[in-house]
């Protein structure tokens, strides 16, 4: 039995719940929206990940007789009781997972009733903030990178689950595998690794190590050729593995330099095909000073699993919409200074040129803006009447974001720190 999401919340919206019963108001119909006010600082672009973790938590959010016994002292009987027969009944839209946003981009949209919807503010966040934060770092990466691929290898960065979610996001935004063996278990991505300098340091020599690697894992394997000395480590993994020797791997030191001077020592000793992998707390940048290197492929750990920087993406959930005692929706929204909202349930399209690059997020309120035949919908129906209905395979948001990222303008692709892409647009 999957184990109950119900408790992976705060505590104030259980007692917003027990005094909006009280009051007659619990079952007010209501729209919250789950939103960006902004994009970290610098960023052109966002992704969204965590649309399928976030459905499976959904389904497993059930105040069983476990969870209530933790809540005896937290709320009062009437609420208890409700809680026991809590399922949600709503309907939820969403930017569908791999697609990028924007500032105010209404990534979800919860309709239900304000008691429904108020419980699943905490979920919807934490998962959507984190993973949407690694997907986000994740996607410059790959950007970086170019044909180049990234391997995700942060899991002993980070919490031991936040790792599995940081490998599925990155995978999401374009890494082409993982270190994490949950990961693979749980989603399907694809897992690599070879060894650790432990696995050399073990060994009474260098070349015994290499040796051990390449019967076990055969000579298309990646040996790890910075535990000593590089250059006498890469002529030793030649004469072990002979010139079919599938890639070297080096951690430590000016990699431009040291990928340079290997691949003309790889080149020299008739190993051209061997391939160069780098590691070493890389990031974006590191990743995109390396574009003239003779490098193969990145492995990138400390800095995707903590966003490159911007570890949440700094999503807010609010209430945009409730019915008054004549039942009738009407727009609300937050004043207060520099964390103000839009009222209004919102519409989202991605305006593009006839040339099918984006030129703007543009968002209605209370109804869909118009499509002037080049735009594309951005929401789409995730659960109807309580019911999941937008889980997809993961393949399917990975190519998505490769589709979604290639239609925006070219300055999305820069490093520097600057302005959003495109603007969002209010009608």
């Amino acid at each position: 039995m999957t184990r109950s999401t119900a408790l992976l919340t705060d505590h104030y919206e259980l007692t917003m719940v027990q005094a909006a019963l009280a009051a007659g108001t619990a079952d007010r119909r209501a729209v919250f929206e789950l939103f960006p006010r902004r994009l970290p600082e610098g960023r052109r672009y966002g992704v969204v990940a965590g649309v399928g973790r976030a459905l499976d938590a959904l389904e497993a959010f059930r105040f069983d007789a476990e969870v209530l016994a933790a809540l005896q002292d937290v709320v009062d009987d009437a609420t208890l009781e409700w809680l026991a027969g809590y399922r949600f009944s709503g309907d939820i839209w969403g930017y569908p997972e791999g697609e990028v946003y924007l500032p105010y981009s209404p990534l979800v949209v919860v309709e239900s009733t304000f008691a429904d919807a108020v419980v699943l503010e905490t979920l919807l966040l934490s998962i959507y903030n984190h993973d949407s934060a690694i997907a986000s770092a994740a996607s410059r990466m790959t950007c970086a990178a170019g044909d180049r691929p990234c391997i995700e290898m942060g899991s002993r960065r980070t919490h031991e689950q936040a790792a599995v979610a940081a490998a599925r996001a990155a995978y999401v935004a374009g890494f082409a595998a993982s270190s994490n063996l949950a990961a693979r278990q749980r989603y399907g991505v694809p897992s690599t690794g070879t060894s650790a300098h432990s696995f050399t340091l073990l060994h009474d020599t260098e070349e015994h190590a290499f040796r051990a690697q390449v019967h076990s894992l055969g000579r298309d394997t990646t040996l790890l050729v910075d535990t000593y000395h590089v250059r006498d480590a890469v002529r030793l993994a030649v004469e072990v593995a002979g010139p079919g020797l599938g890639a070297v791997r080096l951690d430590s030191g000016d990699l431009v330099v040291l990928a340079t001077e290997v691949r003309e020592q790889l080149d020299s000793l008739g190993a051209t095909d061997t391939k160069i992998i780098v590691t070493s707390d890389l990031d974006e940048f590191a990743i995109a000073a390396m574009a003239a290197a003779p490098v193969d492929g990145y492995g990138v750990g400390t800095q995707l699993v903590t966003g490159s920087g911007h570890p949440t993406s700094g999503f807010v959930y609010k209430l945009v919409a409730r019915a008054g005692a004549d039942g009738v929706l009407a727009p609300v929204a937050k004043k207060s200074k520099d964390k103000g909202s839009i009222g209004g349930r919102k519409y989202a399209l991605r305006r593009r040129n006839a040339a099918g690059v984006a030129e703007a997020e543009v968002v209605g309120v209370g109804r869909p803006p118009l499509d002037d035949g080049d735009d594309r919908a951005l929401l789409v129906p995730l659960v109807r009447d309580g019911e999941v209905v937008g889980r997809e395979p993961l393949d399917a948001a990975r190519e998505r974001h490769a589709m979604a990222r290639a239609e925006l303008p070219v300055a999305a692709k820069a490093m520097s720190r600057g302005e959003p892409v495109i603007p969002t647009i209010h009608l």
